[in-house]
């Protein structure tokens, strides 16, 4: 660059540089697999019962991730530009909504922290809201009626196959 005046002038020579390549991406999904393979190892992949333990289901998560990232890094290696898409009803230029984002988070982590104490009907009822709010919804009162209604649905099914989700709402004693 050659300054004059104080003001910047671009010399002749300089040449534009390629924008970087977000290798951190694929390397986090190959991460995540191998995290998931990891935690794998300590869970049985056949139960007693069934063919199917909960190794299984983490183990071919862990797998996919795998595979996922390094075809990630294979299109980050080629020069795959990744650049925002426009949807039906959204244009792809547009910042995150912020809100939406983290009241989404909140609907996964709440079942986390609260589960054991209140249940899985009522934490299926707050963490669906939750997500409904996520994605605008204003019937606040349907919501909570529809997460407790598929909360309860999915605790009874699962008593009747056999498996124990706790009690159905242990602050109650039921």
């Amino acid at each position: 660059m050659q300054v004059l005046s104080n003001k910047a002038v671009p010399s002749a020579n300089t040449t534009p540089q390629p924008p970087a390549k977000p290798w951190w991406l694929g390397l986090v999904v190959v991460f995540m697999g191998a995290v998931c393979l990891y935690s794998a190892d300590e869970l049985a992949n056949t139960a007693r019962y069934s063919a199917i333990g909960p190794g299984l289901f983490v183990t071919g998560t862990g797998i996919g991730l795998i595979v996922l990232g390094v075809l990630l890094l294979i299109q980050i290696a080629r020069g795959e530009k990744f650049e925002p898409q426009d949807t039906e009803n959204a244009e792809g230029d547009t910042p995150m909504d912020k809100r939406a984002f983290f009241i989404a988070l909140a609907a996964a982590v709440v079942p986390v922290l609260i589960i054991e104490h209140l249940g899985l009907p009522i934490t299926a009822m707050v963490s669906f809201t939750l997500v409904t709010l996520a994605f605008g919804s204003k019937q606040i009162v349907l919501n909570l009626i529809s997460g407790f209604i598929l909360g309860s649905a999915s605790w009874y099914l699962f008593s009747l196959l056999g498996l124990q989700l706790g009690d159905f709402i242990p602050l109650l004693g039921i």
